[in-house]
């Protein structure tokens, strides 16, 4: 359903928990291939949203809250009704105005379990944030101070960095960016990622072996069938 006023779901759909540790073991960078060419795209978040510490990695079931700008009444019960292992993904839209996560809330969700927290707005004490090494990911920093009045949202399908979100969904994310995996889609990005990264493993032996990766990824074949001229010589000397 859409909501038309606020509201608090305190269940998701929730993935095999080991098909989402099969997930875990690859970066963003195989999943996004591993959904290809159009839902890949379609679930990566933009580069805006950048990891607040180096080295953070995250992999689990999206518990989503939507914000009123200014507000962030829905991280809160978001945050209450999470489980461990569960992604908050946050929104209000994207504004700076009122920071919807900081060290409090970071401290209870390390207490929770929960695996991080994916913000689409401003979050602030970054520094304690980091010393807690509770994985967040964010397209702002401000210390705007929030109200908590609503209207609020919690576990409805929202969009997020022009990403939609649904509860339940995949939420991956490390140092190259955040992709969300559809839930019904899961089984298919993991198994398409298994088989990507057994090939690039062959890939890095033929490069010690002395190939060129040039022949390896078939470039060679790919300029001529695109009759590409290939000059020996500089451009100045092309005359």
């Amino acid at each position: 359903m859409n909501p038309t006023k606020s509201v608090i779901y305190t269940k998701i759909p929730r993935p095999d928990p080991a098909l989402v540790a099969r997930a875990a073991s690859f970066g963003v960078a195989d999943l996004h291939e591993g959904l290809g060419e159009i839902a890949g795209r379609m679930g990566l978040l933009s580069p805006a949203m950048r990891p607040i510490a180096t080295g953070q990695k995250v992999c689990g079931p999206a518990v989503t809250a939507w914000n009123f700008p200014g507000d962030n009444l829905a991280i809160h019960a978001a945050l209450n009704v999470a489980e461990a292992g569960d992604v908050l993904v946050l929104t209000n839209g994207g504004g700076h105005q009122g920071a919807l996560w900081g060290d409090v809330a970071c401290n209870f969700a390390v207490k929770k379990g929960l695996a991080g927290a994916v913000v689409h707005g401003a979050t602030r004490d970054t520094d304690a944030i980091r010393d807690l090494g509770f994985p967040v990911w964010s397209t702002a920093v401000s210390v705007e101070h929030p109200k908590k009045r609503g209207p609020a949202a919690v576990n409805v399908p929202v969009v997020v960095d022009n990403v939609r979100v649904e509860p339940g969904d995949l939420v991956c994310g490390d140092g190259d960016g955040v992709l969300v995996i559809p839930f019904g889609l899961i089984e298919t990005a993991v198994t398409n990622a298994e088989a990507r990264a057994a090939k690039e493993v062959g890939f890095r032996e033929r490069i010690a072996q002395g190939e060129v990766l040039f022949d390896i990824l078939g470039m060679r074949q790919i300029v001529s069938d695109l009759e590409i001229p290939v000059r020996d010589c500089t451009w100045r000397d092309d005359g």
